[in-house]
């Protein structure tokens, strides 16, 4: 079991299938979006 966490606001956002445990850290789409308006919070 893998687990994807957030690397801006450190929260779980995803979980994959894999022989091993596993963490990877990437951006989740919150965050991604945070980036791409400036920095404002992109509620929907």
């Amino acid at each position: 079991m893998g687990t994807l966490i957030c690397k801006d606001c450190n929260s779980t956002f995803d979980y994959f299938e894999d022989d091993k445990v596993t963490v990877l850290y990437s951006k989740c789409e919150c965050c991604e979006n945070k980036g791409e308006n400036g920095g404002e919070n992109a509620s929907k």
